[in-house]
């Protein structure tokens, strides 16, 4: 009896609370030893929600899933602080703090649409100085990470009884929710923390699509398995044949025939195209290297 194949897909996890995103990774890789899992876009230990966990070749798409514009609810509370932005940390009332009204709080809200500069939090995974900056901010270290620049399509405020106000967000990658929280806090003369913050979406992965933790066993593994081709749905599929597929195993271009060039996305100058064999199944992913000819970025399968 031949060995089992490596498995080559992703889940769309709903993250429990009270778990980092490596643990909801070690968890599925215990059920798959000796093949690499990888999560794309981290997830707090206080949230919840999508989280996209890619099993064997699949981490190699980790980035793709990443590029896509996430949606969160979160719910912040106002006229308090603390050193991690969230309520993990030692939370402070903060003396004096106004209450924003709600037209105050709607009058605020499209300064931080659009491309904004954002500082991320102290207590985040972001190297410092060579050093994961919560692992400095745990010793006490006074420091400040520099601003960068995130992307929020879209805040609303759904829900706000001062002192808890609840947002809409969807935003790219790399943007800070807790942050977000403390900077829109500060616009209005006060502080908050995040209490709570629900990851509804990546891309397409839905939170009502996701698959509990539990629920993912030995018995239901490949039941819960989502096709790698998932990751890329943003990318335009061209179908290669058996004698083009030898082509970029090899590490050789096809022809385009004709194919429309897609536009460029952030990583990828370029443009990008998702290969699919006759089966239906990610074969690789394609560029325009020279004019008219696609050449393998990454080749999957035999």
């Amino acid at each position: 009896m031949g060995a089992m194949p490596t498995p080559f897909g992703l889940f769309n996890v709903d993250k429990p609370a009270g778990l980092s995103s490596r643990e909801v990774v070690s968890r599925i890789e215990g059920l798959v030893r000796g093949v690499k899992c990888g999560h794309a876009g981290t997830l707090d230990p206080l949230a919840t929600g999508v989280l996209v966990v890619c099993v064997g070749p699949a981490t190699r798409l980790i980035q793709y899933v990443q590029r896509l514009p996430k949606r969160y609810r979160g719910v912040f509370q106002l006229g308090q602080r603390s050193m991690t932005d969230d309520v993990e940390g030692e939370v402070e009332l903060v003396a004096g703090a106004p209450e924003p009204t709600r037209a105050q709080v709607e009058a605020v809200l499209p300064e931080f649409v659009g491309e904004i500069q954002q500082r991320p939090p102290a207590f985040s995974a972001i190297k410092f100085d060579g050093q994961r900056s919560y692992d400095r901010a745990r010793r006490g270290e006074a420091f400040e990470l520099p601003a960068r620049t995130v992307t929020v399509h879209r805040l609303e405020a759904l829900r706000y009884e001062y002192p808890e106000l609840e947002l809409a967000i969807e935003c790219g990658s790399g943007t800070y929710v807790r942050s977000l929280g403390r900077d829109l806090a500060a616009a209005l003369g006060t502080a908050a923390v995040m209490s709570a913050l629900v990851r509804t979406a990546i891309g397409d992965f839905r939170v009502e699509d996701a698959v509990a933790l539990d629920a993912i066993t030995n018995a239901t593994f490949a039941e819960h398995l989502r096709p790698p081709l998932e990751a890329l749905g943003r990318l335009p599929r061209v179908s290669v044949n058996e004698k083009e597929l030898v082509e970029l195993r090899h590490g050789r271009p096809i022809e385009m025939r004709g194919l429309v060039r897609p536009l460029a996305e952030a990583g990828s100058p370029a443009g990008e195209w998702a290969a699919v064999d006759p089966a239906g199944r990610l074969a690789a992913i394609l560029f325009e290297k020279q004019p008219n000819q696609l050449w393998p970025a990454r080749n999957f399968g035999a």
